[in-house]
């Protein structure tokens, strides 16, 4: 898609901000973003927070010790430059979480297009979006067990109940279910992965220092150049 003129209103240098600047493109603005890494941290970076929330609901766990991430653009030919196929491994104490998208073919062979699956010695639990939850027995004698999904129209976000969660943690003094702690923890697994793709090699983490263990140029990544006039913000 050729580059245009942005639309009226928009002030496309502030919308860029501290990213590198690009022409504006409809393939940017408003939704394509999220295929730009100088804008965003691809399909990872976009959903990868929801579900590892969902992965550090059920575990006293706060973050994964090491993270390794692989990727590529086998498929898509725009010139955006996301990858759109990714896997990463997440390595716990206790357990190993796995990350994998991929822009194509849907996911139809394995009966959820998109959710989180936790694999137990009882079963294996799916947590969907649209299509709710099922629980498989390993027993193939027992029925699979399914709730359908109980969600508010027109977006299927239940952004309402989180407002007012949120609104109430005010009120009473206490913490929101969905507090910035627990989505920094989220978000913080999601960037990991997309720094170990880039880095090209696994990464340790220090959840207490908030720094990648012995490697240097590792954590140089954690901190975005900023295009001028705009300055990384810094705390003393």
């Amino acid at each position: 898609m050729p580059d245009s003129e942005p639309p009226k209103g928009l002030d496309w240098d502030f919308w860029c901000g501290p990213s590198p600047y690009h022409p504006y493109n409809k393939s940017i603005h408003p939704k394509g973003f999220r295929d730009w890494l100088d804008y965003s941290n691809g399909t990872l970076g976009d959903w990868g927070i929801h579900w590892m929330d969902q992965i550090l609901w059920w575990t006293e766990e706060k973050a994964p010790r090491k993270v390794f991430s692989t990727g590529a653009r086998h498929i898509r030919v725009d010139g955006s430059d996301a990858p759109d196929t990714q896997v990463a491994s997440f390595e716990f104490e206790s357990f190993t979480a796995v990350w994998e998208h991929r822009q194509y073919a849907a996911n139809n062979a394995e009966k959820h297009n998109i959710g989180c699956y936790f694999y137990g010695t009882e079963g294996t639990f799916h947590m969907g979006w649209l299509d709710g939850w099922t629980f498989y027995p390993a027993d193939d004698k027992k029925a699979a067990i399914h709730q359908g999904p109980h969600l508010h129209e027109p977006d299927q976000q239940n952004i309402r109940e989180l407002f007012a969660d949120f609104l109430d943690a005010i009120k009473t003094g206490r913490r929101p279910v969905s507090d910035i702690e627990i989505g920094h923890r989220s978000t913080t697994m999601s960037l990991l992965g997309m720094l170990s793709m880039k880095l090209g090699r696994s990464v340790s983490w220090d959840a207490d220092k908030q720094v990648i263990i012995g490697d240097a140029d590792a954590n140089k990544l954690l901190v975005s150049d900023y295009r001028k006039p705009w300055a990384y913000p810094t705390y003393v």
